[in-house]
């Protein structure tokens, strides 16, 4: 009797299982494959974009942008395929293996092809045919005012390479990056005093208060996902050499990084952006160790990390910009052990091409803002965007973000803020690197604060002589005012010709803006 009711518990459990499983893997196939007749283009449009990233209005490009560039690599992304189709062209091997392992082009379809034409069909018809023109710009005023700007021309380069630009309060060194894998120090009067050859292109560099700099190398300027990063420390400057940090030798395309005791063990943290391309991820390494890693995301992109204490519990936290597909802005709240808790800040749709942040403080309430750039413009969609600009978002005591101000900006790739004249509240000086030089001074805009986020813009006529990559700010002739540092990298040979067709006829490395509000 007992058998038979063991036996009979058992097939009423075998067939509970089987139909809670059908029924899962239905739901499976429904999420996958929504029913067509009850789902328009946009409503599969926002259920599949949805799950990588926020929803691109087809707004946001006209309609031969999306057809050329934009939805193939979206198809390609969904297992969409045409024949002759290669998502791994132009790469080589080791790097391919690397993007099929993280299953970026899947093999098999994630949507029918009768969906997926829906979609491709919704943003064709409702796209507009030709992108829409940026609205609210401000006028360019007169020749910049308070500024002196002095052209810096190191060696014999025809074509200026500049990756990063880093001024060093302490010393009141300017260190220049070039793309050629050489590393500079400049003086005060402009002259390079030191230099060093390095495996790759530096692209960040600290400078600790006990210790020697150091300086992190990105290995491929150019889209990449192999591992050819490195992190270096610089000797005492005499014999001009370096050294190898540890095992930071195999990190995928880094590009920025930043010092903090984040479990309050007493020792230095290191957090490291490794942008990558199609893959990427943020991380910290306990004590520096390589061989202690934490990772705080899984994903490509990451482009710039703030450390700071963001809820007031005397615990340092991460605020971090995360670029490429899924682009957002996140919170990184600490326990004090090295423990994090995610917040998303803010998201944005992926053609926006965030470049950068920094925390600032607008409002004077004691809770930082967020001062942000979008404007990346290489890859799938290279066109003048709209919502390109620098975005202002102001912080309600609570960490919770809302957009303030938007300035339009073709391109935009970095911005900064300081009270540049000495009025009492924040000035902004921004750059662009990813626009088409149709007015090369624009490149560069100050935008000085009249009060309550009222902003007018100027320039200098030298910012027409470069595409400005880079920036930093410092007082390098020690007047007690602070300066600005432009970096120049002009791509191609195209976007030289175009600058000489516009009558530019001298290409620096640097521009220094020298601020005269002590003068």
């Amino acid at each position: 009797m007992k058998k038979f009711k063991l036996f009979t518990l058992a097939i009423m459990l075998f067939f509970a299982i089987f139909i809670t499983g059908f029924s899962m893997f239905n739901n499976y196939e429904e999420n996958l494959y929504p029913d067509q007749s009850l789902q328009t283009g946009e409503e599969l449009a926002k259920i599949y974009c949805s799950n990588c990233h926020l929803f691109p209005s087809p707004s946001l490009l006209d309609k031969a942008t999306w057809k050329k560039g934009v939805l193939p690599n979206m198809g390609w992304r969904l297992g969409i395929r045409k024949a002759g189709d290669d998502p791994y062209a132009g790469m080589e091997e080791d790097e391919a293996q690397l993007v099929q392992a993280q299953n970026v082009y899947p093999l098999e379809p994630l949507i029918t092809k009768e969906n997926w034409q829906k979609i491709v069909d919704y943003y064709l018809k409702t796209a507009p045919e030709k992108p829409l023109p940026q609205k609210g710009v401000l006028p360019f005023g007169d020749e910049l005012k308070g500024f002196h700007a002095e052209e810096v021309f190191i060696g014999n380069k025809v074509t200026p390479k500049t990756c990063m630009v880093k001024f060093d309060s302490a010393t009141s060194l300017l260190y220049v990056g070039d793309a050629n894998n050489e590393l500079y120090a400049i003086n005060n009067e402009l002259q390079v005093t030191n230099s060093w050859k390095v495996k790759s292109p530096p692209v960040d560099i600290d400078f600790p208060v006990k210790g020697v700099p150091r300086v992190l190398c990105i290995g491929s300027i150019s889209p990449s996902d192999k591992k050819e990063g490195s992190l270096y420390s610089l000797d005492d400057g005499a014999t001009a050499s370096m050294e190898q940090i540890h095992d930071f030798e195999k990190l995928a395309r880094p590009v920025q990084f930043a010092e903090a005791d984040l479990n309050g063990d007493g020792k230095m943290d290191l957090i490291i952006c490794q942008f990558g391309n199609h893959t990427g991820k943020l991380s910290w390494f306990d004590g520096g160790d390589p061989e202690k890693e934490h990772v705080l995301k899984i994903q490509a992109g990451a482009r710039k990390v703030v450390v700071r204490d963001m809820n007031g519990d005397g615990k340092p936290d991460i605020v971090a910009l995360m670029a490429q597909a899924k682009e957002e802005l996140l919170l990184f709240l600490n326990d004090g052990k090295g423990n994090f808790t995610e917040k998303v800040i803010a998201r944005f749709p992926p053609v926006y091409g965030v470049s950068y942040f920094e925390l600032a403080d607008f409002n004077h309430d004691g809770h930082p803002d967020i001062l942000l750039t979008n404007g990346d413009n290489w890859d799938l969609s290279p066109i003048k965007k709209y919502f390109h600009g620098i975005r202002i978002f102001m912080n309600d005591g609570k960490n919770n973000f809302k957009e303030k101000l938007f300035i339009p900006f073709y391109g935009a790739s970095k911005a900064m803020a300081y009270d540049f004249d000495g009025d009492g509240d924040l000035d902004i000086a921004a750059i662009s690197f990813y626009d088409d030089p149709d007015k090369p001074e624009q490149s560069f805009m100050y935008l000085e604060n009249k009060g309550n986020l009222k902003f007018t813009a100027s320039t200098t006529k030298l910012a027409a002589n470069g595409k400005w990559l880079t920036m930093d700010i410092g007082d390098i002739d020690k007047d007690g005012d602070t300066d600005i540092f432009l970096g120049s990298y002009i791509y191609s040979m195209g976007e030289l010709t175009k600058l000489l067709y516009k009558g530019v006829e001298t290409f620096p490395q640097i521009l220094v803006l020298r601020n005269e509000k002590n003068k």
